[in-house]
């Protein structure tokens, strides 16, 4: 929030100096200045712009590598993320005793192909693709590719809320 309104102030005071610039510009071209402005107003009227463009130039330039930090941190939280729902995979998978063609199977239809993809993935025919999808479907102990993507939701969402919501109390009866 407190980023969003300096880089408001900061839009606002380079609106103004450019406005300032712009109109003592169309002043002069258009002749529409009535009363002059003495030379020492006039200068540090321009002083106070040049340093509200310098001050937006600096200011705009912090934001901005602000954006490239918060960038860089956010793809890091989503390599480990991706890295730990890898983790998660293999643990899984291991547990379920899957083979090598299971597993790469299992990887290919949580990642969304239709089993004609992946058979021509895998270079074998659709019959074997189902075969070994009814084999993970069955030691994972589900029914169908929605339920296995479920498991693995849970399990994300099980990880991401651990230890941050603190256990509600018993009644006491």
């Amino acid at each position: 929030m407190t980023g969003r309104i300096a880089l408001l102030a900061i839009f606002a005071v380079q609106a103004l100096c450019a406005f300032f610039f712009v109109s003592d510009i169309l002043s002069s071209v258009f002749g529409l200045r009535s009363t002059p402005v003495s030379w020492e107003v006039r200068e540090l009227l321009e002083i106070g712009a040049a340093l509200g463009l310098i001050l937006g130039l600096v200011l705009g330039g912090l934001a901005l590598r602000e954006s490239f930090r918060q960038r860089r941190l956010a793809e890091e939280r989503l390599r480990r993320a991706s890295g730990a729902f890898m983790d998660l995979l293999e643990e899984r998978f291991a547990g379920w005793a899957l083979t090598p063609a299971e597993r790469d199977v299992a990887l290919f239809a949580i990642k969304g192909l239709t089993t004609a993809e992946i058979a021509q993935l895998r270079s074998t025919s659709e019959g074997t693709v189902k075969a070994q999808t009814n084999a993970i479907y069955r030691k994972a102990g589900v029914t169908g590719r929605p339920q296995l993507l479920s498991l693995f939701i849970e399990d994300l969402m099980d990880e991401a809320t651990a230890g941050q919501n603190p256990p509600l109390p018993q009644d006491a009866a």
